[in-house]
């Protein structure tokens, strides 16, 4: 899957199934529900799931603890717009 078949399939009511829990995440991020982005970012342990854990918490505001996950993700804080951190996370994990 691309970048431009991911966005697409936004137009559903859930992730495609091939996503990691890490996309499906940035999946239901767009789809506006933070709450189940941020529960299939806790599901991944790895770099992945902590860097969406990241963007989800610089997104609701808490910058303290999305430091913490850049940490454990490995990535340096964003300091671009939100929409062009979703972008890049979404097109590296794809």
């Amino acid at each position: 899957m691309n970048l431009k078949e991911f966005r697409e399939s936004l137009a559903g009511e859930g992730p495609p199934k091939q996503l990691s829990v890490a996309l499906a995440g940035l999946w239901w991020d767009a789809k506006g529900d933070w709450t189940r982005a941020h529960e299939s970012a806790q599901q991944d342990d790895g770099p992945s799931g902590a860097w969406v854990h990241a963007y989800l918490h610089r997104k609701e505001g808490d910058l303290s603890n999305a430091a913490y996950w850049y940490r454990r993700a490995g990535k340096s804080a964003a300091r671009h717009s939100l929409e062009e951190e979703w972008l890049e996370i979404a097109g590296s994990l794809l």
